[in-house]
């Protein structure tokens, strides 16, 4: 499967609501896009569907001419349950069937919607890979049946794969992951390419809409650096455009979401419009830092208060063990 170069994100934050989103993507669709990236936990692809359907019936384009992607939330990992929401996803957007379906983190932990960036489930745990496996297996079920053309994963570590693909009977088409100039994922990106999967970028644009919860005082604003802005200035163009222009150029989707047409048609035109220079590249790719703005802390489990025991930092997966009703990591 070929995916465009760039996509539409739906993800609204706590910014946009489900009507804003979905007019954003009408206007996207009018204006030539073909990607979409949805979710479930999005709260809006009902309203998304509406749009879908409506362009359907006008033909203002042709299911098969359009890439729909959504996600499994963490708390649909039970047995069946993944394929229940995907269904419910196919139903609510209206298309068919999804073109590429993910686990949109690799656990079920959850959260309440608009929680703050303090707020703990008491039923979160550790990955594990036989959790995971568990629900891969509904993934590949998912495949085989039809509902989905692919299947893929999101928020995950060079560890946690190393981990599962092994025991993949069929392996991700994709990753979904945070990527942007200051936040360049290396070994992660190279890992994936040799494994050959499709890379797609979130926060694009160094997420400047993401949740409170989700904000430090040590984040980075990629768009307000000196060498983007620098770039941006010889290019004619705005900072935002730079970040998606590097992203093309190295070879992953970016899927920002814009709400106003300007942006949207913008946004779109880049790959045509922004041509960066090898010395550009060099001075874009000097920027990583490291700078993870989707830390996932709603996601800890009693045990840990560092968000760095989502991400494997260290390389390799951690063995947790339950002790009085706490999880206790294992000394190697």
């Amino acid at each position: 499967m070929q995916l465009p170069l760039t996509g539409m994100g739906t993800f609204g934050s706590d910014k946009y609501d489900e009507n804003t989103v979905a007019q954003a993507v009408k206007l996207a669709l009018e204006s030539g896009y073909r990607l979409f990236d949805c979710a479930s936990v999005y709260g809006n692809e009902r309203n998304i569907g509406e749009v879908f359907d409506d362009a359907f019936r006008k033909g203002t384009v042709a299911r098969r001419d359009i890439f729909v992607m959504s996600k499994v939330w963490n708390d649909m990992h039970g047995p069946g349950q993944v394929i229940k929401s995907c269904q419910k996803s196919i139903e609510d957007l209206k298309v068919g069937y999804l073109d590429v379906y993910f686990v949109h983190w690799p656990f079920p932990n959850y959260h309440a919607k608009g929680c703050d960036g303090n707020s703990r489930n008491a039923d979160s745990k550790p990955f594990f890979t036989e959790d995971f496996m568990a629900v891969w297996r509904q993934m590949e079920y998912l495949k085989r049946e039809g509902l989905v053309r692919e299947i893929a994963v999101s928020n995950m570590t060079v560890a946690k794969l190393k981990e599962v693909l092994p025991l993949c009977e069929i392996k991700p088409f994709a990753i979904e992951t945070e990527l942007h100039p200051t936040f360049q994922q290396k070994e992660l990106y190279d890992f994936c390419k040799k494994q050959g999967m499709q890379i797609i970028g979130y926060c694009p644009l160094g997420s400047p809409n993401r949740p409170e919860r989700d904000r430090t005082d040590h984040d980075i604003s990629d768009t307000q650096t000196e060498v983007i802005t620098g770039i941006a200035q010889e290019k004619n163009c705005n900072p935002a455009e730079i970040c998606l222009a590097w992203a093309v150029k190295k070879g992953h989707i970016p899927i920002p979401f814009a709400s106003k047409r300007q942006n949207i048609v913008g946004n779109l035109s880049v790959p045509e419009r922004i041509i960066l220079s090898d010395d550009d590249m060099r001075r874009l790719d000097g920027l990583d830092c490291g700078n993870r703005l989707i830390k996932g802390q709603v996601f800890l489990w009693k045990g840990t208060d560092d968000w760095r025991d989502l991400w494997d930092e260290d390389g390799v997966v951690a063995e947790w063990t339950k002790k009085n009703d706490i999880w206790v990591k294992k000394e190697r």
